[in-house]
């Protein structure tokens, strides 16, 4: 039997440090990064946070919100090439949206045609199981085709693949986490997984020694845990569950026991593929949950928590620029965070 002794983390086991500072305010935190990509020669400047490519996340209302803080939108993946131009129609900048995608033929050809359409900046190549082979060739195929965008693939949590999709798939950004979504149950169903703070860092690591950049996808219940996961070596952090249940996000107001909620659900749970597919497939079970979350109001307020919350670390560390995060970050490891007695 296999076992690596070391023990992994989760953003629950540890807590940043604070350390002398001569940051006075939080208006003094810059959180725009400018990232350039080696491989595309593509340059970029935003808040380095995305909008998951779900489809109760990944849409034009959300982008159009995300877009004013300079935030990226992973658009989702049933979005057709019509629906695209009409969007563009309505105002889509390259910038802040990323055009998601599968790795399968019909899945190309979508890609061409909305390419051919409109200007993209951003390609997410996006499967639960960063694992397969087809991943590599697939974003290859992409990166040949498409020299000068900015390629994203995923999930991995590995060292190793991390690595492999740089190196032989041509991608500029991996996107790390397997299961630590809060609609995700893949730990549940198939025992797959890494706790999201050691993910972050082993494929971090990997990544940077290539000149390669990682997302930090899932498993963010606060603002602090977006810190947590800069700190710890991600160059952008992929959020879901906590940008759902706002006045952007799709579906009726559900009204029980006087309380207002809103449907999230994962793009594996029964909800998903019988909303895309018509049918779970008998061959599969459910890897997603389907929740009520409360009615939360407009996004404005959530993005401008968060964006507090990480100016608020910026100051406890002396970082006055969000990149600056990971280089003053020092975590603790802890059996406890939270005083949860009113909670």
């Amino acid at each position: 039997m296999k076992i690596e002794e070391e023990t992994k983390l989760d953003y629950s086991d540890v807590l940043i440090r604070p350390k002398r500072t001569t940051l006075t305010s939080r208006s003094d935190v810059d959180l725009i990064r400018t990232i350039t990509f080696p491989k595309c020669g593509q340059t970029w400047s935003g808040i380095p946070i995305i909008a998951a490519n779900m489809d109760t996340i990944g849409t034009f209302k959300v982008y159009k919100v995300l877009s004013s803080y300079r935030i990226i939108t992973a658009l989702h993946k049933f979005y057709t090439v019509d629906d695209y131009v009409t969007m563009t129609q309505n105002g889509l900048n390259p910038e802040y949206f990323m055009v998601s995608t599968g790795i399968n033929d019909q899945d190309f050809n979508r890609l061409v045609e909305i390419i051919d359409k409109i200007p993209v900046k951003f390609i997410c190549i996006d499967v639960a199981n960063g694992y397969m082979d087809k991943l590599v060739n697939f974003s290859l195929l992409v990166r040949n085709k498409y020299p000068d965008k900015v390629i994203i693939a995923g999930n991995v949590v590995t060292r190793e693949v991390t690595e492999e999709l740089i190196m032989k798939g041509g991608v500029d950004i991996v996107k790390v986490g397997i299961g630590p979504g809060s609609a995700c149950t893949t730990r549940l169903k198939s025992g797959i997984g890494m706790p999201q703070m050691s993910a972050i860092s082993e494929c971090a690591d990997a990544a940077h020694g290539m000149n390669g950049f990682i997302i930090g996808d899932g498993g963010i219940t606060c603002p602090g845990d977006v810190s947590k996961g800069l700190g710890a070596g991600a160059d952008f952090i992929m959020i879901g569950g906590q940008f759902s249940g706002h006045d952007e996000n799709p579906g009726e107001i559900i009204y029980e026991n006087n309380k207002k909620y809103k449907l999230f659900y994962g793009m594996s749970s029964d909800t998903a593929m019988n909303k895309h597919y018509g049918k779970m497939d008998k061959y599969r079970s459910s890897e997603g949950r389907t929740v009520k979350i409360k009615y939360k109001g407009p996004l404005e307020a959530t993005v401008d928590d968060y964006l507090g919350g990480i100016r608020s670390t910026c100051t406890y560390i002396n970082a006055r620029k969000i990149k600056h995060i990971p280089k003053c970050c020092t975590f603790v490891r802890v059996n406890n965070q939270l005083n949860t007695i009113f909670n």
